[in-house]
């Protein structure tokens, strides 16, 4: 048995597919200073969001402990 990581070429293969020219490339995007990523908002919710659900459990045991 052979110690091929591809299989061999044939004649029937197709042809690769032609790459696209620089021209019809699209364009790298831009990194704006300006604009704030869109993941910083969505770590900022998770973080208020976490933290206002500690505090009420937080608030939840001292009150409990409070009633007895």
């Amino acid at each position: 048995m052979p110690d091929h990581t591809t299989p061999p070429s044939t004649a029937s293969a197709a042809p690769p597919a032609a790459e696209a020219s620089p021209a019809e490339a699209p364009r790298p995007r831009r990194y704006v200073e300006t604009k704030t990523p869109r993941g910083v908002y969505v770590r900022v919710f998770i973080y208020v969001v976490a933290t206002h659900v500690l505090l009420a459990l937080m608030s939840l045991v001292v009150v409990m402990a409070n009633s007895r």
